[in-house]
């Protein structure tokens, strides 16, 4: 999984989000998101990285299956 792909996965998402159901934004974050710790001081996210390389490869999958509806 190179940072290029991971980016780019990640901009196809953003214009989707608000037009996501809140099931599909938890299962999303569920995905991504291994722990959150908070303090007086700031938060700190720890990402779950398998969850972020699936997101990528379901996004690629759907790249090519997008493409061919719109043709």
């Amino acid at each position: 999984m190179t940072e290029r792909k991971v980016l780019r996965a990640l901009e196809r998402i953003e214009p989707l989000w608000d037009e996501l159901f809140p099931a599909e934004r938890a299962r999303i974050v569920r995905l991504l998101v291994d722990r959150v710790d908070v303090w007086a001081e700031g938060a700190g996210v720890r990402l779950r990285l398998d969850g972020l390389g699936s997101l990528v490869r379901d996004l690629a999958a759907q790249a090519p299956e997008a493409a061919r509806t719109a043709a």
